[in-house]
């Protein structure tokens, strides 16, 4: 606990602060733009903090003082290259207490239990820097926020001239809401190198993320190599390279090269584990199955229930589902692994064997998902299962195939966790369910007494498109960052206790390269980072975008893509009473003026500014739109088809 003397400091710089503190209070701010004046821009946002007169400068010789602790390597290491390249300043290490110290990293003697095992404190005044900590994850996450403290320019990978390298003096206590903040990566739709998912950890980790789930096989490819079973990487790792839109491929001949992919080999995956835990971030692997088991399958077809398996190939994007009656689909063709195929299951009892040696999280993800039941509701081999077993309905025959793979994971010393589906059939009380299809089944699991991760599509699904789909990667829905900052992962009905934590998922699907990855995670991966960090009384939409405003530039100096949706304007259109279309401009923040044309010219702010619903003339094929604030575009410009708002206005 707090000494009464921290608590009587704390009262009195309280006293003494200044106006522009950035603890999320509206009452601070008249509006964002008082707040994007500020030069403190936190993401996620602190528990407290509490801003000071006076300003800590840089020194030319920095001195970070440690104590000589392996866990604190890389936090050192990351520090000390912040503060060399881009400023070029010398900076030295040492490990003893010297009161010549600029920078202080402190673990301390005496737990604090209000910060707990990820929480920091961090002051700064005019002379030194001290960062506090229980826990050598405390003062990672720390630095980072040190780090934004600094101007953008911290961020460059080249000396920058011309910076008055300054910190605001500052207070700050601050420890995370909830222990589960993740992230999951699909590397199995298009597979991402070594090299990438190192890239993945370095941005995450930035906004104290610490959770990695690498979603590792699909239908699209096995991505981890297994030993004994060769064919999973030498035939599943590989398709037919297409790019377009995923799902509408044209099916690959037999004659097209299957050379695009690739996987980790089994040191790969060490190397990776390494750097995430220097980083303290767990990788959690995911094996999918039943379902989603394409790969495995066309490596070793006996791993089905259905006979033509022999003939299946690793998909390349091709149709495969029929989802026109909804979820489960309609299997084209036979993607599950089969339950009542004892091979299935020594099969799993090998892949799971490694995989609980490769990775030292204590969760293995074992899918459950969008298993089709078409092909077993007609298989004898199943019927015979559901008769010996006395399984009424095909759920519960995927309820069987799950807990027996539990009882695999259990066997190896790790914990089981599934996407929500597996409630379906019956799973044991000690199985953890990640809840994607909404908050509803992963409230129901909590209530049930389940540990629960919370990453629904309406607020975590991060393929889901940013802005209009005229400019986005077509996919079949659409998730604003205004929308996943509302993400709250902590139901108001449910014990708490159960709820772990909150992840946002990127399925790869339309995600071709690291660079779309990055678009796609950021600035949503903010929005999560604050709803799964900071307290959620901390909301607040004006204030979290002026931050985001300023991580923008941080970003751009990085050289990290990102997505610019949030400034683009939002479409309406509806048919008024004499049939003619009536279209609507909105924005997702205050303060944007929009102007816009139908001549095919593109508009700046000397065009027309839209003030109300606009008519199209009647030879006009295209609406153009910008969006500015003041005298500056911000926005992207935005080409609609009056042909396609005509279809979204459908008939009246």
């Amino acid at each position: 606990m707090k000494s009464i003397f921290q608590i009587l400091l704390f009262v009195v710089l309280s006293a003494n602060t200044f106006a522009q503190t950035i603890e999320g209070n509206t009452e601070n701010f008249a509006n964002s733009e008082s707040l994007a004046n500020t030069e403190i821009a936190i993401i996620p946002e602190p528990v407290t903090l509490i801003k000071q007169t006076g300003h800590f400068v840089l020194p030319s010789n920095i001195i970070i003082q440690s104590s000589k602790s392996a866990e604190l390597t890389q936090t050192v290491a990351f520090l000390k290259e912040r503060f060399s390249t881009p400023t070029g300043h010398f900076v030295s290490v040492i490990h003893t207490s010297s009161p010549m110290a600029t920078f202080k990293l402190i673990l301390n003697d005496k737990e604090d239990a209000t910060i707990g095992a990820e929480g920091y404190q961090l002051s700064v005044n005019t002379k030194q820097v001290v960062i506090t900590a229980n826990k050598p994850a405390g003062l990672f996450y720390g630095v980072q926020t040190l780090l934004q403290l600094l101007p953008a320019a911290i961020e460059s990978k080249e000396e920058v001239k011309q910076v008055k390298w300054t910190i605001p003096c500052v207070e700050i206590i601050d420890y995370p809401r909830l222990s589960w903040r993740g992230l999951m990566f699909d590397v199995a739709r298009h597979f991402f190198t070594k090299q990438e998912v190192k890239q993945y950890i370095d941005a995450m980790v930035r906004y104290k993320y610490n959770i990695l789930h690498l979603h590792l096989t699909d239908d699209e490819g096995w991505r981890i190599e297994i030993k004994g079973l060769p064919k999973l990487t030498e035939v599943g790792a590989w398709n037919v390279k297409r790019v377009g839109t995923f799902g509408d491929f044209i099916p690959p001949t037999a004659e097209e090269p299957r050379n695009y992919g690739g996987f980790y080999t089994q040191e790969d995956i060490k190397e990776l584990v390494a750097y995430a835990k220097e980083r303290f971030v767990n990788i959690l692997p995911e094996i999918d199955v039943p379902g989603h088991s394409l790969a495995a399958i066309a490596s070793y077809p006996e791993l089905s229930c259905t006979p033509e398996a022999i003939n299946y190939k690793v998909r390349s994007g091709e149709k495969i589902m029929d989802w026109s009656r909804g979820a489960p689909p309609i299997a084209m063709v036979d993607n599950t692994l089969c339950p009542a195929n004892e091979k299935v299951y020594v099969f799993l009892d090998t892949v799971i064997t490694q995989i609980a040696q490769l990775f030292p999280f204590e969760y293995i993800h074992l899918g459950g998902d969008e298993a089709p039941h078409n092909y077993w509701e007609k298989n004898l081999q199943i019927k015979d299962l559901m008769k010996r077993e006395n399984l009424k309905t095909i759920p519960e025959v995927q309820g069987y195939f799950e807990r027996r793979l539990e009882k695999i994971v259990q066997a190896k010393g790790k914990k089981f966790m599934a996407w929500d589906e597996v409630l379906e059939g019956g799973v044991s009380p000690s199985a953890a369910v990640m809840s994607w299809r909404s908050m509803k089944y992963g409230t129901e699991a909590a209530k049930a007494n389940h540990e629960v991760v919370m990453s629904p599509t309406q607020y975590a699904y991060l393929d889901y498109m940013q802005a209009d789909a005229i400019t986005e990667p077509k996919v079949y829905a659409s998730l604003r960052l205004s929308k996943v900052y509302e993400f709250d992962p902590v139901p108001a009905d449910v014990n708490p206790i159960y709820i772990k934590g909150g992840q946002a998922n990127l399925w790869t699907e339309q995600v071709y390269n690291i660079r779309q990855a990055e678009y796609m995670t950021w600035p949503r991966g903010f929005a999560i980072a604050e709803s799964v960090w900071s307290p959620k009384d901390k909301k607040n939409w004006p204030n979290f975008f002026a931050r985001t405003e300023q991580h923008f530039k941080r970003l751009d100096i990085a050289e990290t893509k990102y997505a610019p949706s949030v400034y683009d304007p939002i479409f309406s259109v509806k048919r008024t009473a004499d049939r003619q279309l009536s279209i609507s401009l909105s924005t997702e923040v205050d303060g944007l003026d929009m102007y816009y044309s139908f001549d095919n010219s593109f508009p700046d702010r000397f065009y027309p500014k839209y003030t109300s619903p606009l008519a199209p003339p009647i030879d006009a094929k295209v609406l153009k739109v910008i969006t500015y604030r003041g005298k500056n575009p911000v926005g992207r410009m935005m080409n609609m088809p009056i042909e396609e708002l005509e279809k979204r206005a459908g008939k009246r």
